[in-house]
């Protein structure tokens, strides 16, 4: 779920993934893992993109449809 979400998120602000791990300070790669959840988010990433985007880490993983 969270790839789902990392990856909606990402599009509605207009974001390659390529712009997303610049911001982010990490790869391409990665943020394309992330979206096909091939690769955990660990606890920090998890907080990163919370913040980054302004939304709750239950959003982000899927526990919740509210940001």
């Amino acid at each position: 779920m969270y790839g789902q979400r990392i990856k909606e998120l990402r599009l509605e602000r207009g974001l390659t993934q390529n712009d997303l791990a610049k911001i982010l300070n990490t790869t391409q790669r990665s943020i394309s893992k992330y979206e096909t959840e091939y690769l955990d988010l660990s606890t920090n990433m998890i907080i990163t993109l919370c913040t980054y985007f302004n939304v709750s880490a239950d959003y982000l993983l899927g526990l919740t449809d509210e940001y």
